[in-house]
């Protein structure tokens, strides 16, 4: 099938999806998968493994939230704030780690990270520390659009998140994009052919950092609330999980993996009730407490079974039957 007539089904069922889902839930789908597809940018695209999307993504929560609640403010300057924000940790993030590689550049960004984390947990006034930052409104697109409905805000939601898809698509396939590949593949090839592959590294960072804050500014909204659980190191686990599960270095794989990673977590709990009244056996009402257990046996099954992601796979598998 053409991967044109493939995106093309798919926004075909994104557009009717609210009529058949809960919108609420549909709209958090959107948040995580631009937040996997951002960070699946650098990780995918320019080879650097970053465990400091967190902050990006929850610092963008934050801010978009006390933007959000200001008297006046409207939904697209809460979320135009939230990504200013995650462009500008990114850049200073950046700054920090972006001339160290493996898993040193790792590890300065978990570092960065988590102080973040305990900067958002001292701020009480202005994050609500423990409690987090109830109570944000969703106000009104350019000043005239009232979002309070549901359905409403999920095709504003899906524009946004289906801008920012296309904004990565658009980088991938350009010069810019194809210099990320060459630094990937072989970055002392790319020094010698005079590139500044760290300029080149900060940029990626930068763009993957704003669309990380762009997907947390619209989750706060879409919640209604922001707390420590969107900028903990757990955060970027689970991100990292979205994309390796997906496919990472694929354009559609990092939203495949939100999709499965999201609902499982929302929906584990009421399968195992399902089939707890099914079958008779209670240990089956206890599934949704173990949903990090399944999803670590995901993690394992992927690993073990389809080492490029479930889309990774099916694209490798494709293009040797196709070369055969």
């Amino acid at each position: 099938m053409n991967k044109n007539m493939g995106y093309a089904i798919a926004f075909a069922l994104a557009l009717a999806a609210p009529f058949f889902g809960y919108p609420v839930f549909l709209m958090k789908l959107l948040c995580f998968a631009l937040f996997a597809c951002s960070f699946n940018l650098l990780i995918g695209y320019t080879g650097l493994l970053s465990f400091g999307h967190a902050a990006f993504f929850g610092t963008a929560g934050y801010v978009a939230g006390n933007v959000l609640k200001a008297p006046g403010m409207t939904f697209e300057l809460g979320l135009l704030a939230g990504m200013a924000v995650g462009a500008v940790a990114g850049l200073v993030m950046g700054l920090v780690a972006i001339r160290r590689q493996g898993i040193y550049f790792a590890m300065i960004t978990l570092a960065l990270a988590q102080l973040v984390y305990f900067g958002a947990l001292r701020l009480g006034d202005y994050t609500g520390g423990e409690d987090g930052l109830q109570g944000v409104p969703r106000g009104k697109l350019l000043g005239l659009v009232d979002l309070a409905n549901d359905t409403t805000l999920y095709y504003v939601v899906l524009a946004v998140a289906v801008a920012g898809f296309g904004l990565i698509v658009r980088t991938v396939h350009s010069p810019f994009g194809q210099v990320l590949k060459a630094i990937k593949e072989n970055e002392p090839r790319a020094i010698s052919l005079g590139y500044d592959v760290d300029r080149y590294k900060l940029l990626a960072l930068v763009l993957s950092a704003a669309l990380s804050g762009l997907a947390g500014a619209m989750n706060a909204a879409v919640q209604g609330f922001e707390t420590l659980t969107d900028v903990h190191w757990t955060m970027s686990g689970l991100v990292i999980l979205m994309t390796l599960v997906g496919g990472m270095g694929t354009l559609s794989g990092p939203m495949l993996g939100a999709l499965l990673i999201i609902a499982l977590e929302n929906q584990l709990g009421d399968f195992g009730n399902f089939m707890a009244a099914h079958t008779g056996i209670e240990w089956f009402n206890t599934l949704g407490e173990a949903v990090g257990m399944v999803t670590g046996l995901i993690f394992m099954a992927c690993v073990l079974l389809f080492r490029r992601g479930i889309v990774g796979e099916m694209v490798a598998r494709y293009g040797a039957r196709k070369a055969n």
